[in-house]
């Protein structure tokens, strides 16, 4: 693992509708919930506004070859990063690339496709985060780091009802890839400018999920801070905001209780609306869905708030507002 990025491709660059796409990079662990809140994020900045790269595409090698060699598709030597790396460098100069493809539920690949690049570019994957050579290319990095317990939970649900796997071949690979989740997937927590971890409320078996999130530098958004002061005035604080300092420098926390009113969420809502010009592109309804195997769809109020702070970071790269 190499250190913190030290450039980023220029702003300004040309394309085709005049300004530099913005890359926005979603890392974390498998079944980590990068797709809920990838999707989500989509669907808000309005979707044909939108490219999306996974980089589990560039795995270099299938599923029955990783088996037969011994490694796992966390591992560097099983992906193709530089090619990744020359793609996004090609989307952020506004350019077209053709891409290789991996379908998770065959273990195969499929057909090269074609990606245009969108006004934002959302690169989606295990290890976006892990080497310079992509790193430096993505202008916001988000690290998804759910409670182990869930995101265990989550990966069997899923590869059971949705790929095909039986239970215990999902703890078997949990068991297998654990040496190089620490190693590699992990410590792109460090590197991130925002980290959301889901986490179940203390002491209750209620399903509706809290959230911390890390946000590198500090928030910039006054009505926010104004809102919460608000809330503490009334004796309520279903988020709570504080700052920290690392040694990569200061940042905000905010703890999102899951049981946060549907009204105190839209008063948080409506802060961080009014700090990003929205446009009628811009969908507020598609905020905070979760969609689980078996069960209609839900809104997690927690949900909601990473999404929308995530599109006001990007609406910020976007506009030249402030520097991440």
């Amino acid at each position: 693992m190499d250190g913190p990025p030290t450039s980023r491709v220029p702003l300004g660059v040309a394309s085709a509708t005049g300004r530099r796409p913005v890359l926005l990079g979603l890392a974390g662990d498998s079944a980590s919930g990068k797709t809920t809140l990838s999707r989500g994020i989509e669907y808000v900045l309005g979707v044909e506004r939108v490219a999306r790269i996974c980089t589990d595409d560039y795995h270099r090698y299938d599923r029955a070859t990783r088996a037969a060699i011994g490694v796992t598709p966390l591992a560097p030597e099983a992906n193709r990063m530089d090619l990744a790396a020359e793609h996004l460098r090609a989307l952020a100069r506004g350019q077209a690339v053709t891409k290789p493809t991996y379908d998770h539920h065959t273990g195969t690949f499929g057909p090269d496709e074609t990606v245009e690049p969108g006004e934002i570019v959302i690169v989606e994957g295990l290890v976006p985060l892990a080497e310079r050579i992509t790193r430096d290319v993505i202008d916001v990095g988000v690290f998804l780091d759910p409670e182990e317990e869930l995101r265990r939970r989550w990966k069997l649900e899923r590869d059971v009802f949705e790929r095909g796997y039986q239970p215990r071949q999902v703890v078997e690979e949990l068991r297998r890839r654990e040496p190089d989740a620490r190693r590699y997937v992990r410590p792109q927590r460090e590197l991130a400018d925002v980290v959301v971890r889901f986490h179940r409320r203390d002491g209750s078996d209620d399903e509706r999920l809290s959230a911390i999130l890390t946000v590198r530098p500090t928030l910039p958004y006054p009505a926010l801070r104004e809102v919460l002061g608000s809330f503490r005035a009334r004796g309520v604080e279903p988020v709570r905001w504080s700052t920290r300092t690392d040694r990569r420098g200061p940042m905000s926390v905010l703890a999102i209780d899951g049981a946060c009113p549907p009204d105190l969420g839209a008063e948080l809502e409506e802060a961080l609306w009014s700090s990003l010009r929205a446009d009628a592109r811009l969908q507020r309804d598609r905020l905070g869905i979760v969609r689980q195997p078996g069960r209609p769809p839900v809104r997690s109020e927690a949900l909601a708030l990473a999404q929308l702070l995530i599109v006001a970071h990007v609406a910020g790269a976007f506009d030249g507002a402030f520097e991440l």
